[in-house]
């Protein structure tokens, strides 16, 4: 009865690139339904096991999808712009081109390690994807349609009295015939003109001028710097305040940056998520990323300065109760207002902030710190001098990058007083402030003036009018969201369609498209400090215009903002996709990813599409329908214990101990646990130590033992990562012998001692990311390898609910694969010939195909994979023991499997002699009829024995079940000729007969 998965899936997968199986037809007279996967990066180290859980999970819904008579669209492309395939070219002066192709197509690098590529290791796993529409970001077919993009958005302004992006030229025409003074649009400060006096700019006038309100533009921006990297770092790419690759260093720096005017978009991002079905997780990382606030914007007059300092904030009630003002260090009037006497403190400061991200700033709450710049401001309603201090809490880059401090009604206000020794004014009535703040909207306004007695919301309304009415300032929506800086000072990613001509910027025209990647001696910046490109001469460009390229790339997310649409025609050298295409494939149905993309992708993804569909290319504002986030598949690390340095001793002063022999000493996890407790396992360890460092060191020799020296102080050990294929999974051990072998490059671990067994050490595990670096790493090959894809497909479902981070281990997969070869069993006979009965199936089996299809689709609609695969293990077992070979049991079992493991499900299709792919059969129809109980198999007992069963009708009177019982064969041999005594009948339950 061999199931061999290994020809089977061979078969199968040349099968369906051959036929074009799953070939998605534009404009089909069939309903649609898009599947999309977030795409990979392609790294050299290809795919572990965590990366495929929800591209399979996304398959099998493509599949069912298909079942149900849907043309699908299921496709699959590489994110393969970025900074790591630029490190590397950097590290083995490899064009990322080239080695990013590898990584996609697989082979040998220069260095000798063989790359699997990512191509192969999805084939591998029986995704039904169309290959015909493979993107490729950092192909230039691909990015010529980014370029463009772009250009749309740099001539577009947000017109905020139509709520929608329009084009530049229509702003033009505005500002040629009555100047800007109606205009209601979305951009930077600028100020008023006529017509007259527009006509009468210079050229570099009117582009300034029409660059603040471009939805793609140019200007000086605070960003995170890596110096190491040299470059600018979206806040996704920094943890714990440096690089997340490499780990270096990043700090604050003003530079000339081209930026996405995405705050035009705040509030249409935040209301259309209401008409998404996302989790509410997600929804809520968008709603607070973009973080609207409703307030009042106020002026605060600099004494003895012409200057004001404008301020946000959501409580202007508490007007009051300002104390002192903050400023973020780099604000622009910090160096203008600044006294003399204050001002090598406060560059000082500036300087220390400027070395820390503002995510970092933003978190920590513990450490206060600040500078007075000897400056004060006027409060508004009351001439009251107030202090201004600049502090790093203040990110230049939120809101106006000042606050009017109110300690009594903000923890950290409050903090920052109490630390330098600021008054902290008292305006909410009956409430203690002594040791802390009250942040609560509930309180009642004291010390105000016109706005005592007034509870908060009603203050707030109140504040505000006066405010306007005083021309202070205006009641004002505020977005914590900010434009998204699109300027990268690397080589490895989309360049510009911008050339400079007098300094100024333009665009390139549209035949002009793609601007490729020039060549370049280095991926590094110049001696300079100008991006890579600035390498590239004249000659080296495809294009060149002007005095010189745009020398910045565009970030990694400009690609994966629209790749979805590009699915929907790839192959287009006119358009980025047609209009009738668009308006066919529509949304995203269902879209499967990381929840970590919840406010860098899936935000600008938003933004480009609802841009793309004000400008009429798309007939749809959100890109994605549905989405679920999959969980991560952690890794089972292991650990081992390492003697760090010697241990401490007390010894005769005049021995000097010089060690020539000096091992790596490793320690099993139970007994680094025991040391902390256990003195005495401690002091064994030293007289094992003792005897190791007499047996290889001579100076040892004239010591008297355990009388001139002992151990002084704690040990220390340092845990190092054990590859967990060389783990005995059943203690948690590794064999000394397998390590030595594992580190036998290294000549650190030529002498190796495992204590207390000398064979081997009990290592600690640990759940965590998997990550090579952790060699805590399951790839799929080895998986496919030895149980076959389809096994993996269902044993990565079985793991657990899709959203949920479980744990990988591999003890319950065998059970998954012997689930699979009974399967198989059912259609074969011990000599593994296919024989299947034609004819009726009976009663049992109807019964066990319809509450299985039933519960198929219920999990399928309600995305439980992990249930469904249960499901068909109970099926089967159902099946095996009705001893059920009938072909229209077995037939429709073939289709309901068939998304869960399509190669098994092919091959059994074929063996029953149906044509086409299973993928294309309908899926079977539940008939509730089935399921309905019409008889009832009785146990029947004598004084109380049960000696056979009967099956009955279930409508039948208690009489007439004795009658059918008494006139069995069994019960006469039963009753011996013998009269029972009493008959005891519960309908649907028992027949009990008392002899």
């Amino acid at each position: 009865m061999e199931y061999n998965f290994i020809e089977i899936e061979k078969k199968w997968r040349k099968n369906w690139a051959e036929q074009k199986t799953f070939k998605a037809i534009d404009n089909d007279t069939k309903p649609k339904y898009y599947v999309l996967d977030m795409f990979p990066y392609p790294s050299g180290a290809g795919l572990h096991v965590g990366h495929p859980l929800g591209y399979i999970a996304s398959d099998i819904y493509a599949r069912y999808k298909r079942l149900q008579g849907y043309n699908v669209l299921h496709p699959m492309g590489y994110d393969s712009f970025g900074l790591p395939a630029e490190q590397y070219a950097i590290q083995t002066g490899q064009h990322p081109a080239v080695t990013t192709k590898m990584n996609i197509e697989g082979g040998v690098d220069k260095s000798g390690e063989k790359i699997p590529g990512y191509r192969n290791q999805l084939d591998k796993i029986g995704f039904s994807f169309d290959w015909d529409r493979e993107v490729r970001t950092s192909d230039p077919s691909y990015y010529k349609w980014t370029q463009w993009i772009f250009k749309q958005l740099y001539n577009s302004y947000y017109d905020k009295n139509a709520d929608k992006a329009k084009s530049i030229d229509d702003l033009i025409a505005v500002f040629e015939k009555e100047g800007n003074a109606k205009v209601n649009a979305t951009c930077a400060a600028t100020e008023i003109f006529t017509a007259d006096e527009w006509k009468n700019f210079d050229e570099a006038k009117k582009q300034q001028t029409i660059m603040n309100y471009r939805l793609t533009f140019l200007a000086d921006s605070w960003v995170n710097w890596c110096p190491a990297l040299g470059t600018v770092l979206a806040n996704d790419e920094i943890k714990d305040g440096v690089s997340e690759r490499g780990g270096h260093p990043v700090e604050q720096k003003l530079m000339r940056q081209w930026s996405m005017r995405i705050t035009a978009y705040a509030e249409r991002l935040i209301n259309d998520l209401d008409n998404v079905d996302w989790t509410d997780s997600i929804k809520d990382q968008q709603r607070n990323w973009i973080g609207k606030s409703v307030g009042a914007s106020l002026s605060f007059e600099v004494e003895n300065s012409s200057e004001k300092i404008e301020v946000f904030t959501t409580r202007p009630d508490t007007v009051f109760g300002v104390s002192f003002m903050v400023l973020a260090p780099e604000h622009a009037l910090v160096d203008a207002i600044t006294t003399p006497e204050q001002k090598a403190e406060v560059e000082a400061y500036k300087k220390q902030a400027g070395l820390r991200t503002e995510r970092d700033r933003q978190a920590d709450v513990k450490n206060i710190s600040g500078a007075f710049t000897g400056a004060y401001a006027l409060q508004p309603f009351t001439g009251d001098k107030i202090q201004i201090w600049i502090g790093d809490y203040v990110l230049a880059g939120y809101g106006t990058g000042a606050v009017m401090a109110v300690p009594c009604g903000d923890q950290r206000d409050w903090d920052f007083a109490k630390h330098f020794n600021i008054e902290i004014k008292n305006i909410f009535k009956d409430i203690d402030i002594s040791e802390g703040a009250y942040a609560e909207k509930d309180a009642v306004i004291a010390n105000s003036d016109f706005l005592n007695d007034l509870p908060a919301k009603q203050a707030i309304k109140n504040a505000i009018d006066e405010i306007e009415k005083r021309g202070l300032g205006k009641g004002q929506t505020n977005y914590r969201l900010r434009d998204a800086v699109f300027s990268r000072q690397r080589y490895w990613g989309e360049p510009f369609p911008i050339y400079y001509k007098n300094g100024m910027p333009y665009v390139l025209e549209d035949n002009q498209l793609p601007v490729t990647l020039p060549e370049v001696d280095k991926y590094l910046p110049t001696e300079d400090g100008e991006p890579p490109l600035a390498r590239a001469k004249k000659e080296d460009w495809n294009i060149f215009q002007g005095e010189r390229m745009e020398h910045n790339t565009m970030p990694g997310w400009a690609g994966s903002s629209w790749y979805f649409l590009r699915y929907m025609d790839p192959h287009n050298d006119t358009e980025f996709v047609s209009k009738a295409k668009a308006d066919y494939w529509g949304q995203v149905d269902l879209y499967i990813g990381g929840s970590e993309h919840a406010t860098g992708h899936l935000l600008y993804s938003r933004f480009w599409c609802k841009f793309l569909f004000d400008r009429g290319y798309i007939s749809f504002n959100e890109p994605f329908k549905k989405m679920i986030n999959q969980g991560m598949i952690l890794g089972n690390s292991a650990f081992a214990f390492r003697l760090l340095g010697l241990p401490k001793m007390n010894h005769s002063a005049d021995v000097k101990i010089d060690f020539d022999f000096v091992p790596e000493i490793f320690i099993s996890y139970d007994t680094f646990e025991l040391f902390k407790t256990d003195n005495s396992a401690v002091r064994s360890f030293f007289e094992f130590y003792d005897e190791l460092i007499r047996k290889h060191n001579s100076c040892f020799n004239n010591l008297k033992k355990g009388e001139d020296y002992e151990y002084n102080g704690k040990l220390g050990f340092s845990e190092i990562p054990i590859n967990i294929n060389y783990i005995n999974h059943s203690n948690n051990s590794i064999l000394k012998s397998d390590y030595i072998s594992l580190n036998k490059s290294n000549p650190r671990f030529k002498e190796v001692v495992f204590y207390p067994n000398e064979d081997y050490i009990v290592c600690k595990r640990e759940i965590e990311k998997m990550s090579k670096s952790k060699y805590n790493v399951q790839t799929p090959d080895e998986l496919v390898e030895k149980f076959g894809a389809d096994t993996l497909r269902l044993y990565e479902m079985f793991l657990g609910p899709l959203e949920q981070a479980k744990p990988w281990d591999t003890q319950g997969i065998n059970g998954v694969h012997n689930f699979l070869r009974r399967f198989w069993r059912l259609f074969h006979n011990e000599q593994n010939e296919f024989v299947v009965t034609d004819g009726e199936p009976d009663k049992a089996a109807l019964k066990t195909l319809h509450k299985t299809i039933k519960k198929i689709q219920d999990d399928l609609e309600r995305f439980s994979f992990n249930t469904g695969v249960s499901n068909f293990m109970i099926a089967n077992n159902e099946l095996m023991e009705q001893k059920c070979n009938n072909r229209n049991i077995l037939r429709e079992m073939v289709i309901l499997l068939s998304s869960y493991a399509p190669h098994i499900c092919e091959e059994l299709w074929e063996k029953l002699g149906e044509k086409g792919s299973v993928s294309y059969a309908p899926f079977p129809k539940f008939n509730p009829d089935y399921l309905v109980e019409s008889a009832f198999e009785y146990p029947v007992s004598f004084n109380g024995k049960m000696r056979f069963k009967l099956e009955l009708p279930l409508g039948l009177s208690p009489a007439d079940i004795e009658k059918e019982v008494m006139a069995h064969e069994n019960t006469a041999k039963y009753l011996e000729g013998k009269t029972p005594k009493k008959v005891i009948i519960v309908p649907g339950k028992i027949v009990n007969m008392v002899v």
